[in-house]
């Protein structure tokens, strides 16, 4: 997998959280920015006084949210001068983690999370073609070419990232920490691999092609048929799980 997202990518991660205080909510944030490869394995982390300060929580709520993360072997602390706390990227989940995730979801709520999402992709594609800079679309093609190579759970992560990178490339900080919180309610489960049908890599370059010829309507239609067929094809899945 590629490094060197784009720094509206990976700031985004990092931006203060609406909710002051809730050790639960940086522990999201953390595992969202590791999975998605924004934190890169073996990296050191900032300082617990730094990490607060970048989400606008104390020292001790960090402090709480590292140790979750460390108890889901996310994070390890080392001693001495040159300690801290350190990114383990996570291995391949078992097989059937996803189901346990999804049965849990109600069909109107996968729906009703799908409709925002919907709405904040539509715009921030458009937004892209008229924005964007090349170093934008420079990363967006690389972004396509990730997907065309990646299998199982880096397809996933290389799905959630070509999703950030556009949202970075629409130069409007509150749509991509849309993009953020929306991929850490869906983005995991939307971007499964399941089956034949899952996304080509011809739609994410018709897309990138789109931003890159300034076409903003083009952009969002193709973006928003993208979603609709992955939330359809997700929402089968689901039924699949609750029948008998």
């Amino acid at each position: 997998m590629r490094k060197g997202m784009s720094h509206s990518a990976r700031s985004a991660m990092f931006a203060p959280l609406g909710q002051v205080g809730r050790a639960e909510a940086v522990a999201a944030r953390l595992v969202d920015a590791i999975t998605l490869g924004l934190l890169a394995d073996q990296e050191q982390l900032p300082s617990e006084a730094d990490l607060a300060a970048q989400f606008g929580v104390s020292t001790v709520t960090v402090r709480e949210a590292l140790v979750a993360l460390r108890q889901q072997g996310l994070v390890e602390t080392r001693r001495g001068r040159s300690g801290g706390s350190f990114v383990r990227a996570p291995a391949n989940p078992p097989p059937d983690a996803w189901r346990a995730r999804l049965s849990e979801v109600s069909l109107s709520d996968l729906r009703d999370v799908g409709d925002h999402y919907l709405a904040i992709a539509g715009a921030a594609a458009k937004l892209a073609a008229e924005r964007s800079s090349p170093e934008d679309v420079a990363r967006l093609r690389l972004a396509t070419d990730d997907l065309r190579t990646a299998h199982g759970l880096d397809f996933t992560r290389a799905e959630r990232q070509f999703h950030l990178e556009v949202a970075a490339a629409a130069q409007s900080p509150r749509l991509t920490h849309e993009e953020v919180h929306l991929q850490s309610e869906l983005g995991g489960l939307l971007w499964l691999p399941l089956g034949p049908a899952a996304p080509s890599c011809e739609e994410h370059a018709a897309i990138t092609a789109a931003i890159s010829a300034a076409d903003g309507e083009l952009a969002r239609k193709l973006t928003e048929e993208h979603l609709l067929a992955a939330l359809d094809r997700l929402a089968d899945v689901h039924l699949g799980l609750l029948a008998p």
